[in-house]
């Protein structure tokens, strides 16, 4: 980059990360089952990304990623609360936390599950550390900061994939069988881009970067142990790559209908790996690994010294998915035969009756609280754009984000400051259950698009698109 460019240099940059690996056994969330840990397979990590510009009221920002299935609203408070202690000059509002979706992370809610009888650290305890550990993160990047730069790029990387079968008679389910002659299609796209943020000091070093691709970390997600899934494999070949001493922030993009599992080619994919020596995972990460390695390169050749930052933040309420008679009904229905089973294992069955009885206060509800609102952040560095929900996300929406924006680049990011449920597309809420004889298992079949995994249904959605979509072209108008 040329020497004018550099002399103002008034983006400030600080990075810190830190671990959340439970230091004894623990409830593992992300199941309808009970898990407690037998061993940690590899450490779950909480990577912090403060950005400045001290010349701009208002521009900054604190990104944080961390290995969890999910961050709620409740827990996320008590983390902002605990910043503006350590933060006295920091408005909390700014941060924007965000998970990555493993399934071998701990439980924070007490409710969850029942308590096993074996001496765990408790959901309870887990919130205190994990609560303590990402304020301390977020606090110690803000007080890194140094005057830095910036670059981005986009890759590509074949990690996530469409989880959702459709059959001959409209029917569609979740990582359903293909093999059978009524598998029709995969009922929606799939994304394989990377986008990419580098940092860099005065010296131009590499200090860290953002990496977003729209799959959840979940490849081992039924295991028995702590892990950060995938997301640890990736973080280890990506630094042999560019440095131990290089930090690496994953987001996950919106994919609520996707996985790293494949509904076919299976042992196609298994043989090659099996030639390379390869388990899935470190397949997963070689190739995130080599998309971050071939947009470096480009990067590289336009390190961005002095660019706009603006940050925007609200709460939006959203419409609610209304729960109708017939839903309620057959909630109760699922409620009365969950009961009754004497075979079911005593955690499922919670988690089951659990689900069903937050549909039938949601119907006695929904009438006075027809909204939900939440966290809406939008944010401007350079030519970037970042965008945020709290849902697991169909990827649709984000393609519709992205088509539409006024960015060159645009970052969307699910699971951020919140944890508020799947939000399908219309034809995932059209599609019929595959499978009825799940009902007493609390699916209602067609999971994912059942009104027992949406708050927030496609009308809610859209008007999510169309707001982050509107800010993202008022910040780009201000700046003409």
């Amino acid at each position: 980059m040329a020497g004018k460019a550099r002399a103002a240099m008034p983006v400030s940059i600080g990075w810190a990360s830190g671990s959340i690996t439970p230091e004894g056994p623990v409830l593992l969330d992300g199941q309808f089952h009970a898990r407690v840990s037998e061993r940690v397979n590899d450490p779950l990590t909480v990577t912090a990304l403060a950005l400045e510009r001290e010349d701009e009221p208002g521009a900054r920002v604190i990104f944080v990623s961390c290995d969890m299935v999910g961050v709620t609203a409740d827990v996320l408070e008590r983390v902002r609360k605990g910043l503006a202690q350590r933060l006295s000059d920091f408005d909390p509002r700014h941060l924007i936390l965000s998970a990555t979706h493993t399934h071998t992370a701990m439980v924070l809610d007490m409710d969850k599950y029942p308590l096993p009888t074996d001496e765990i650290m408790t959901p309870d305890e887990c919130a205190d550390m994990f609560v303590d550990r990402v304020a301390d993160v977020a606090a110690e990047a803000w007080g890194a900061l140094r005057p830095g730069g910036v670059s981005w790029a986009f890759a590509q990387a074949v990690v996530g994939h469409n989880r959702r079968a459709v059959f001959a008679d409209g029917s569609a389910k979740m990582y359903a069988d293909t093999s059978t002659p009524d598998f029709e299609s995969i009922e929606g796209y799939e994304d394989h881009s990377v986008d990419l943020l580098y940092t860099f000091d005065e010296r131009e070093k590499l200090t860290g970067m953002i990496v977003n691709l729209a799959c959840p970390s979940q490849e081992t997600e039924g295991e028995r142990f702590v892990s950060a899934d995938f997301w640890h494999e990736a973080r280890a070949e990506i630094r042999s790559h560019v440095g131990d001493g290089v930090f690496v922030l994953p987001q996950c993009a919106p994919a609520g209908d996707q996985s790293p599992h494949l509904l076919f080619n299976k042992d196609l994919e298994r043989v090659m790996r099996e030639r390379r020596g390869l388990t899935s995972r470190q397949e997963i990460g070689r190739r995130i690994a080599r998309a971050v390695v071939d947009g470096l390169e480009g990067a590289r050749r336009d390190v961005r010294w002095d660019l706009p930052l603006a940050h925007h933040v609200e709460r939006l309420p959203l419409p609610r998915r209304m729960v109708t008679d017939e839903e309620r009904e057959q909630a109760l229905s699922e409620i009365a035969a969950l009961e009754a089973d004497t075979e079911i294992e005593a955690s499922q069955k919670q988690s089951f009756l659990r689900r069903n009885r937050r549909v039938l206060a949601r119907y006695e509800a929904q009438a006075a609280e027809p909204h939900l609102s939440v966290d809406l952040h939008v944010l401007r560095l350079g030519d970037a754009a970042f965008a945020t929900n709290p849902f697991e996300l169909f990827l649709d929406y984000g393609t519709r984000i992205k088509a539409r924006s006024a960015a060159l680049q645009t970052f969307c990011i699910q699971l951020t400051c919140g944890s508020s449920g799947y939000l399908p597309t219309t034809k995932a809420v059209q599609a019929r259950p595959h499978v009825k004889d799940k009902a007493k298992l609390g699916f209602s079949g067609n999971y994912g698009a059942g009104v027992a995994s949406n708050q927030v249904g496609p009308e809610g959605g859209q008007l999510l698109a169309d707001r982050t979509v509107e800010r993202i072209r008022e910040m780009w108008q201000a700046a003409e």
